[in-house]
């Protein structure tokens, strides 16, 4: 995956986060943070795709 793909799928699980927690889903807000946080951290860690 490249960069601009991960920085957009971080990016937008952040986002979405950030409005589930302000209308008061806090249980989901924590699962999409987690994602984001999971996510961005593999990928530097693994070496997906092969490369």
């Amino acid at each position: 995956m490249t960069s601009l793909k991960k920085d957009i799928w971080v990016g937008g699980l952040f986002f979405v986060g950030v409005f589930g927690f302000m209308s008061g889903e806090f249980i989901i807000s924590t699962v999409l943070f987690a994602t984001a946080t999971v996510f961005s951290t593999l990928e530097e860690n693994l070496n997906i795709g092969g490369r």
